[in-house]
């Protein structure tokens, strides 16, 4: 009888990256259910860490496939986390190429329309990365995972759990479209429109971040909702009315938040 396994949605990856691997003595993926060993969550954070530094092993063409498709078709991203775990046993992500990518992408805008030089420009790097990226993250990754663990876990799979390395990388998922739509697109408006003293400007500069915050919202209601040991994950949408109800207010009462935004990030930097 011939075994069926599930390929990836995704384009698989570079064969650069699978030689790297090899180079490096990691072995090449294998179905669950002929892995005779399991990594602990030690064990897995290590090697995560551990790959920070070697570029050379991080298979960045695959990430920027992943980026790609978060705008166009964010279920291919998370059916492909299910891949992983029926051939590596676990969600997250073991390769931090993504996060080193994301990182990028989080700074360049920013630094040229703030004009920073140098030395600024590494200040705002590492407190958009550090504190904004990866600091935040932290602490919503830590949340959500206690709270789909505490109260999201079907009663049938209570001996299971989300890997909070799991939870991480959600929220890299669902931050990278709202980077782009507020640390690339707005940029592009920022100066000629947003930084107006219009009511078009915090009528336009408001909508960008109602549409980067709801859409940071939807992607994370993906990753959980696609999680079948997990129920309920509908309620994750609820602070999409919340959202709404303060867009509204902002617009109303004159808060152009985008300028806000960027005069906060002036004052860390300058």
């Amino acid at each position: 009888m011939q075994t069926k396994y599930q390929t990836s949605p995704l384009p698989s990856r570079s064969p650069s990256s699978l030689s790297n691997s090899l180079r490096a003595g990691s072995p090449l993926p294998v179905p669950v259910a002929y892995r005779l060993d399991c990594m602990s969550a030690a064990a897995k954070r290590y090697k995560y860490l551990r790959r920070l530094v070697k570029f050379q092993q991080m298979d960045f063409e695959f990430a920027f496939w992943q980026m790609l498709y978060l705008f166009i078709a964010p279920q291919k991203v998370y059916r492909n986390f299910h891949y992983r775990k029926q051939t590596k046993s676990q969600f997250a992500r073991d390769d931090p190429a993504f996060l080193v990518l994301l990182s990028f992408w989080l700074c360049v805008g920013f630094a040229l329309v703030l004009k920073l030089g140098f030395w600024g420009y590494i200040q705002f790097l590492l407190y958009v990365v550090f504190v904004d990226c990866i600091g935040v993250g932290l602490l919503i990754a830590t949340l959500f995972w206690f709270v789909s663990n505490k109260y999201l876990l079907k009663p049938s799979c209570q001996d299971q759990d989300v890997e909070w390395g799991y939870a991480f990388d959600v929220h890299l998922n669902a931050f990278f479209p709202l980077l782009i739509i507020l640390h690339v697109f707005q940029l592009f408006f920022y100066n000629v429109l947003i930084s107006h003293e219009w009511f078009i400007s915090r009528l336009f500069g408001n909508s960008l971040w109602l549409i980067a915050l709801g859409y940071y919202i939807y992607v994370t209601f993906l990753g959980y909702s696609c999680l079948p040991i997990l129920h309920k994950t509908h309620l994750l949408l609820y602070p999409l009315t919340a959202l709404l109800l303060i867009y509204i207010v902002t617009v109303a009462i004159g808060w152009n938040v985008s300028q806000t935004v960027m005069d906060f990030y002036k004052y860390r930097v300058l």
